[in-house]
């Protein structure tokens, strides 16, 4: 407080420290902010254009694992156990250049599961992993 005119004590906070520790913590902020770790890089598969048509299935590239309900995997269309997923994913992924993969689950599945299919894909050297929404059948 600061003494005014009579020795009388004149009422006011001094606001200056109060803007300097603001001013502080807004810079740690805005360093700290940029070196928060980013999550999984996710594509979405994307429909071809309205006037071209869809790739014969025999030229189609795309690879799937498909999670069913019991926990049982399959690649693309093929049946294919936990412990082959990583070996399988490697030997498809051997001559592409672009390695990309969606995961596709049934929707009543813990993440957990999901999760798992995620961590071998990312493991075998896959770069980019895409999630597919299961398909909702009509009246639902």
């Amino acid at each position: 407080m600061a003494m005014g005119a009579g020795n009388r004590a004149v009422p006011y906070i001094n606001v200056t420290p109060l803007i300097d520790v603001l001013l502080v913590l807004l810079i740690i902020f805005m360093v700290i902010t940029p070196l928060t770790p980013m999550g999984l890089d996710v594509i979405a598969p994307q429909p071809p254009p309205p006037n071209q048509p869809p790739p014969p299935p025999d030229q189609d590239r795309t690879v799937v694992i498909v999670i069913d309900k019991d926990k049982s995997l399959k690649l693309n269309q093929d049946p294919i156990d936990w412990q082959h997923l990583g070996e399988r994913l490697e030997f498809v992924f051997k001559t592409r250049a672009e390695r990309v993969v969606f995961v596709r689950a049934d929707k009543e599945l813990p993440f957990e599961t999901v999760a798992n299919a995620i961590d071998i894909a990312k493991g075998s050297g896959i770069d980019k992993i895409g999630l597919m929404t299961p398909k909702i059948e009509a009246g639902q």
